[in-house]
């Protein structure tokens, strides 16, 4: 037998039975170009039937009514269910409680609850006086305001200003028992960093959805910035792929979306069926890899038939 024979496998998505389920992040546009990448990626998107689709909401507040008018567009134009980020920086109870009424009676009853990042990088987070806390009192906070169905964040490599990797999973829990129903991941690259994770979930009594958090690498250097900012950490070994390839889009984009498949790939055989994807308000990548993971359109017909 060739040595090479002995050492073959199936290939990575040779198997997969089109059983997942996707998720999508968007971030308010800016600009009118903005807008219109926004929207063609949304229209490129949505025949995928994604479980939802997230419109993220800037520190202090900063792109609360761009957010808002997102999502409520998302919810009108589209057949898309939208989830709504909402934080606690720099803001009162009381006004953190009339924007999650504003999305109730616009119809949105999905919202992913953070505590946010300070307005300011670098600076420790310290909560408004008449605000809400934490993330924990936030989903309390939500329920009490309507019955919304609510998302929180969750750090597999733990959040950066966390004293310990027990005190994060601490934390994630009382959110949970607050009524959350499901945790996303922030993003990662290496797959043990989240089954790890998992584990210790487990191990602590946390028994709601875990979605891994996908970030495909469209720009190497904003993601080092993400990367450090939420305490991510960037494999050595993904550094040198993505090497002399800053002025090769075309390139650059290749090695991502096999970067990021083959994570997701290994996800799936690792019992993993909902993955939420960081578009970044880009479509290819993200597509490209829900069509690997055997994700694929359904037309109008078989719509109406389920």
């Amino acid at each position: 037998m060739s040595p090479g024979i002995a050492h073959w496998r199936e290939p990575l998505f040779a198997e997969v039975a089109g059983d997942i389920e996707v998720s999508f992040e968007f971030f308010p546009p800016k600009t009118e170009k903005m807008e219109q990448t926004l929207w063609d990626s949304v229209k490129t998107l949505e025949p995928l039937q994604p479980r939802f689709v997230s419109v993220t909401y800037g520190a202090g507040g900063s792109t609360r009514e761009r957010t808002h008018n997102t999502v409520v567009r998302i919810a009108r134009e589209t057949s898309l269910a939208p989830a709504a980020h909402l934080t606690c920086v720099e803001a009162t109870r009381g006004e953190v409680d009339d924007i999650a009424r504003a999305y109730w009676d616009a119809g949105i009853r999905h919202i992913v609850a953070l505590r946010g990042d300070p307005p300011v990088q670098g600076q420790k987070y310290v909560p408004h006086p008449d605000g809400y806390a934490n993330a924990a009192e936030l989903v309390a906070g939500l329920k009490r305001v309507a019955p919304f169905e609510i998302s929180v964040a969750a750090y597999p490599e733990c959040h950066p200003d966390a004293v310990s990797r027990q005190s994060d999973i601490d934390n994630l829990k009382r959110k949970i028992d607050s009524g959350a129903d499901r945790a996303i991941s922030q993003f990662f690259f290496a797959p043990e960093s989240f089954f790890r994770f998992r584990d210790a979930a487990a191990a602590a009594g946390i028994d709601a959805e875990l979605v891994p958090g996908i970030l495909p690498v469209s720009n190497v250097t904003q993601t080092r910035k993400f990367a450090a900012a939420c305490g991510a950490a960037i494999p050595p070994w993904m550094d040198r792929l993505f090497e002399g390839l800053d002025d090769l889009p075309a390139a650059r984009q290749l090695v991502a979306a096999t970067i990021a498949a083959e994570l997701c790939g290994q996800l799936y055989a690792g019992g993993i069926r909902h993955f939420h994807f960081y578009t970044l308000n880009r479509a290819e990548l993200a597509y490209a890899i829900s069509h690997l993971l055997g994700l694929r359109p359904r037309a109008p017909a078989q719509e109406q038939a389920a």
